[in-house]
């Protein structure tokens, strides 16, 4: 990598808090929390993780959204998602599902097993002003649809969004440009990704550790911990210790250009302001959605 090139460091590192959603499905929500409420565009990541069917089987019944986009990322298990457009389906490890709840719908998200692992993350991915009342759209893609780049030896990249070593991720959303990665790398194996300097970015690690940042200022972040990236061109991980399979760390990284407009929100409703927002609740209430 040329040395010239400005490489992301750590700014801060955050860990989740545990909470429960829905009907009382037990989360750990890492943005959307005091230590970090927001980092435009992103509003929320939650990591849902259990082998206790008693934690997420309640799931999550009919409830609303408007202004803003969900990003469902399993990792394992199996969750039946349906909305009031008639739109259904299944999500199965590796699969994914961008939602863009635009100017409203009514969605339930319901666990399709009694028992075993349940593993993922839901991302909220913040909409401009001129899109937050777009018709409802998915992006849903199975396991098989997500490519899988190898960039350098020991690394492994499912590509959800972006591109890594010319190959591309599926979904596409112009207004915020992102980059989604679900990251393998094994100890001492060099990951090197460029990103457009002024866009926000994060690393969550959800398995092992890693490195980040160029040495001699590199930062080990553990398992469940999430590190801020400060701005530059590209982002340098280095593999540091092996995750539950014995050979990898693994974790999400995440980027997306800033919208850098005023944020009003509340529960299940993002806009840009009060009064927005008290129309969200108005035509929800009035059957609208």
């Amino acid at each position: 990598m040329d040395t010239q090139i400005a490489t992301r460091s750590v700014q801060r590192v955050v860990t989740g808090m545990p909470t429960s959603d829905g009907a009382g499905v037990r989360l750990t929500r890492v943005i959307g929390q005091p230590q970090l409420p927001d980092l435009d565009p992103f509003l929320m990541l939650d990591e849902f993780g259990t082998d206790k069917p008693e934690d997420y089987i309640a799931g999550f019944p009919d409830h609303p959204h408007r202004g803003f986009e969900t990003v469902t990322y399993m990792l394992d298990g199996r969750m039946r998602h349906r909305d009031n457009h008639g739109n259904e389906g299944v999500l199965v490890p590796g699969s994914v599902q961008w939602m863009t709840a635009g100017r409203g719908l009514v969605h339930s998200e319901m666990p399709e097993q009694q028992a075993g692992r349940m593993r993922g993350f839901q991302l909220w991915l913040n909409l401009p002003a001129r899109d937050k009342m777009t018709a409802p759209r998915y992006q849903e893609f199975g396991p098989e649809r997500i490519p899988t780049a190898i960039p350098a030896e020991g690394v492994r990249v499912k590509v959800i969004a972006g591109r890594v070593a010319g190959i591309a991720g599926p979904i596409l959303q112009p207004a915020t440009d992102p980059t989604y990665l679900d990251l393998a790398l094994r100890p001492g194996a060099q990951f090197v990704q460029s990103l457009p300097p002024d866009y926000a970015a994060f690393v969550y690690v959800f398995e092992g550790s890693l490195r980040i940042g160029a040495d001699p200022g590199a930062k080990a972040v553990r398992a469940h911990e999430l590190a801020v990236l400060g701005e530059g061109e590209a982002i340098r991980l280095t593999g540091v210790s092996a995750g539950e399979d014995g050979e990898t760390a693994r974790a999400i990284l995440v980027a997306g250009r800033p919208l850098r407009e005023p944020v009003a929100k509340y529960g299940p409703f993002v806009m840009n302001t009060r009064e927005e927002l008290q129309q969200a609740f108005a035509d929800f209430q009035s059957g609208k959605f």
